[in-house]
């Protein structure tokens, strides 16, 4: 760049920001001196440029028309040639500046003609580096100019021109003015920024001026998954509706050109139900629809085919199959048998007590029935879904009493997480898990019956079945006497149906909300089971009879700890369903005041949970900044409701964790011991160190709640991950805590998650790289943290059973490859941690620091998969949970 003492000519540098006239002066008064001086600078070729340009401006100013001519073709190619580089201000332009104002004003003394089109092209062009802030000369012109290809003027013309279209469109949309010449230039600009690789450009002119639908014809087979991945990314940091509208566009992209599995996901994210319809009607291929229906049974959706889908009898039943998960229990053992973890683990394997020094272990020998029950609790967490285990499961020869033993080492309300907890070690297997069952409903102990209930809802969790052998086996003790049995067989119902808006469920429930001599736990957990069942739904009628059931409920009721579980089932029904719930926010605000907040802040925090919208963040932080005298339970919830909105995004994830940092600092008692718990679900099956780090520290809190809460969300964070940090962190809490059965029992719990599925399970309601958000796992997440808010009365009370309904959000964190008979097939895949290539040139790489396995693989949070072979092609872009390999027809052995 040639070193220009003149002050005219200083904005070289701002060539990347082509407005940047702020060190712009006037010519000096004295051009003659000026000029000289110039010269002296430039070389030989650059004056004899110079003087070339400043004639051909004189020439051009000439009354002869062909001069005229001449002088503006030459000077236009002058121009073209040079306005390939980028990296400083073209010469010619650099030359033609002092001359904008002449060429300005002689513009204006010309007749219509096709020269004064050519001159106001190359105006506009000169306006790139000359015109003032705000004016927008560049788009003036070119809107006068001629209508030629605007791509040979460079990209940075183009771009700039972009720019002011958008500012030039709002203000005409202000003013109620016509916009058909702009959208004209749009599309000459879309096409030019297609054909260049540009595509984020292109899609954001479209969204400035709010044409997006233009996209769809000038997308192709090269640029289209590009287009898309910017528009499904872009679309969380945009308002509703525009990011229903974006992803609609790129739904439709994908269907055009026959990315059926994207397409699904983009359906599913929409919860458009016809679009899930149309892509299986439109698909023709059998082995593409079965890739489908486990997308599907992932996201735990109840899905009927019907024969438009799938026209043959067998292949419906075959596809009906994947939907309703049948296979899933089988394909979690191959990978169990594959990693070599089939071994059934006691306890005491996880609490590896001969690691701690004396004290602890000398009081872990009582046999309490407190420790009992965790040990329960952690035995069935760690063995889950293996099918046996080395407290229930074992034969009555091996062991003196067999499993009525340890059963009957559980103390009254214990029996029933006892029982219950078959059900979570046959997870998944039905058959196995209903027979295992069967010999307690023969039993005299109203608890044990009760916790066989719960064990068969928790087997049939996620699997769905034609014969319903849940319902059949539930419904005849939904009436019984003993509240405890009903609570069983009311919340199994919860576990086997959850997000299957099953209506004989609806029949069978609802008139226990309306019975007066219901006690209070038996109406909270059938509103919490209603809530799962029909979960995202807003029905009506169930929202209804959940109101009346609260409107209903006596002074004393409301102060109870259970009464919040009605708001949370009434809040389900809502979730991530936004404005929907206004209706019934209304109505929650004629409630007694003793519990009008906390429904407001339930049913905001579930309405908006996973949508990352701002403005409700700021809401509940609002809410949490209040200071009363005696502590408010209404903040509870909207601590979690942070967490629940923030937890859309990887960037809004970051804000609310640090946001959280501040409550912890400035909130009272009742702040404190949720922010634990929001961390935990922010985290959750993710441990960051530094939300460990702050977890471990509110373990030690003096105040008990907090600790408690602390320590259980410390086992969230680390669920199924088998994190030998966090392991050890509990140890040691294990023995700080040894006098203290409350918080050794949470610490127990935490070890049982952080070993869950002995490290082969994820919690996160979150899958297909972070996409789609699974409702039934986030509801049964937000269920079990309403509940931590009050551990006291509900966990460490009699209702610890609470604890199981993680079950809801259980899933293996594998990647099990099947060829197209559906059998294991294994291949070796790279495993690496995830690289974001949104809006990135050419072929990118998707992982960073990858290591290469044999199927099936296990998946950390963060880490994504890609097969390290050609020799297959997987049926779905995404690499997680079952995925479908057909051969590659190009595939060449290399000799």
């Amino acid at each position: 760049m040639d070193p220009e003492p003149t002050n005219n000519n200083n904005t070289a540098s701002g060539s990347g920001n082509p407005k940047d006239e702020s060190n712009l002066k006037p010519p000096s008064k004295d051009p003659k001196k000026k000029d000289d001086k110039k010269d002296e600078d430039l070389s030989e070729e650059d004056l004899a440029l110079k003087q070339q340009l400043e004639l051909y401006v004189e020439r051009a100013q000439d009354a002869d028309q062909g001069l005229q001519k001449v002088a503006l073709e030459s000077m236009r190619q002058e121009i073209r040639t040079s306005t390939s580089s980028m990296t400083s201000v073209p010469k010619p332009l650099k030359f033609l500046r002092p001359h904008y104002g002449t060429l300005k004003s002689y513009y204006e003394t010309m007749p219509d003609s096709d020269l004064k089109k050519l001159l106001a092209d190359i105006l506009s062009v000169l306006a790139l580096t000359m015109s003032a802030e705000g004016d927008r000369e560049s788009l003036k012109y070119r809107l006068l100019g001629s209508e030629g290809d605007i791509g040979s003027w460079g990209h940075e013309y183009v771009r700039n021109l972009a720019g002011e279209i958008a500012q030039e469109y709002s203000k005409r949309v202000n003013e109620e003015a016509n916009v058909d010449d702009l959208i004209e230039l749009v599309e000459q600009i879309v096409a030019f920024h297609m054909k260049h690789n540009a595509e984020p450009e292109a899609v954001d002119l479209l969204m400035e001026v709010e044409f997006l639908d233009l996209l769809v014809k000038h997308v192709d087979k090269t640029n289209y998954k590009r287009t898309c991945l910017y528009l499904t990314s872009s679309a969380r940091y945009l308002p509703g509706p525009d990011d229903m509208s974006v992803l609609d566009i790129a739904y439709t992209i994908y269907k055009k050109f026959e990315e059926f599995p994207s397409a699904l996901q983009i359906a599913l994210y929409l919860d458009n139900m016809q679009h899930v319809k149309e892509i299986f009607t439109s698909c023709p291929d059998l082995l593409r629809k079965k890739q489908f229906c486990y997308i599907l049974a992932r996201q735990g959706l109840s899905f009927e085919l019907d024969e438009e889908m799938c026209a043959d009898d067998e292949d419906r039943e075959a596809l009906q199959e994947i939907i309703n998960n049948t296979k899933l229990s089988e394909g979690y053992l191959t990978l169990a048998r594959d990693i070599e973890v089939m071994e059934p683990k006691s306890p005491e394997d996880i609490y590896k007590a001969h690691l701690l020094d004396g004290r602890a272990s000398a009081g872990a020998s009582v046999d309490s029935a407190r420790q009992n029950l965790a040990a329960t609790f952690v035995n069935a967490f760690v063995n889950a879904g293996f099918g046996q285990d080395k407290l229930m499961t074992v034969t009555s020869e091996a062991s003196s009493g067999g499993s009525s033993n340890w059963l009957f080492k559980n103390k009254d309300h214990g029996k029933a997480s006892a029982a219950a907890s078959l059900g979570m070690i046959d997870l998944w297997d039905v058959d196995t898990g209903l027979a295992q069952l069967d010999k307690y409903f023969h039993s005299n102990d109203n608890h044990v019956i009760a916790g066989a209930l719960l064990g068969v809802g928790i087997v049939n969790c996620g699997i769905k079945n034609d014969c319903d052998p849940a319902l059949a086996l539930l419904a005849d003790y939904l009436d019984k006497e003993d509240s405890f049995v009903r609570i069983g067989a009311i919340t199994g119902l919860g576990f086997a149906y959850a997000g299957t808006q099953n209506e004989q469920i609806r029949d069978k429930l609802t008139p226990i909300l309306g019975d007066p001599k219901a006690p209070l736990d038996v109406i909270a957990f059938t509103a919490i089971a209603l809530g799962l069942v029909y979960v995202g739904s807003c029905n009506e009628e169930v929202a209804q009879a959940i109101i009346f059931a609260l409107m209903d409920r006596s002074e004393s009721d409301l102060g109870e700890p259970l009464t919040r579980l009605l708001p949370l089932g009434l809040g389900l029904l809502y979730l991530g369903k936004q404005d929907s719930v206004e209706a019934t926010a209304e109505v929650s605000k004629t409630f007694n005041e003793k519990i009008r907040k906390y429904c407001d802040m339930t049913l905001m925090s579930c309405a908006y949970a996973g949508t990352g919208n701002v403005l409700k963040v700021q809401h509940f932080l609002g809410q949490c900044a209040q200071h009363f005298e005696k502590g408010e339970t209404f903040q509870g919830p909207a601590v979690l409701g942070i967490a629940m909105v923030a937890m859309a995004e990887e960037l809004g994830l970051d804000m609310a964790i640090r946001s959280l940092e501040h409550l912890l600092q400035y909130g009272e008692q009742n702040i404190r011991k949720a922010v634990p718990l929001a961390l935990g679900l922010l985290c959750i099956s993710n441990p960051k160190v530094h939300v460990m780090d702050t977890l471990s520290r509110l373990s030690h809190d003096a105040d008990t709640e907090v600790a408690m809460a602390a320590v259980i969300s410390l086992g969230l964070i680390g669920a199924g991950t088998n994190n030998a940090r966090i392991a050890g962190m509990l140890r040691n809490l294990s023995s700080y805590y040894y006098k203290e059965a409350n918080l050794l029992f949470c610490v127990r719990i935490a070890q049982g998650f952080v070993h869950m599925g002995k490290g082969l399970m994820t919690l996160a309601p979150y899958h297909s790289e972070r996409f789609l958000l699974s409702p039934t796992a986030l509801a049964g997440l937000v269920v079990l943290l309403h509940a931590s808010l009050d551990m006291k009365a509900i966990i460490l009370g009699k209702y610890h059973y609470v604890l199981y309904f993680v079950v809801l959000a259980m899933q293996p964190r594998m990647l099990l490859t099947v060829d197209e008979n559906l059998k294991p097939l294994s291949v070796p895949v790279r495993v690496g941690q995830a690289v974001d290539v949104v809006g990135q040139a050419g072929r990118p790489k998707t992982i960073t620091g990858f290591q290469t396995h044999s199927t099936p693989v296990l998946l950390a949070a963060g880490d994504r998969a890609e097969l390290a072979t050609e020799k297959y092609l997987p049926l779905s872009p995404i690499l997680e949970g079952f995925v479908i390999l057909k051969e590659n027809p190009d595939y060449r052995e290399e000799a």
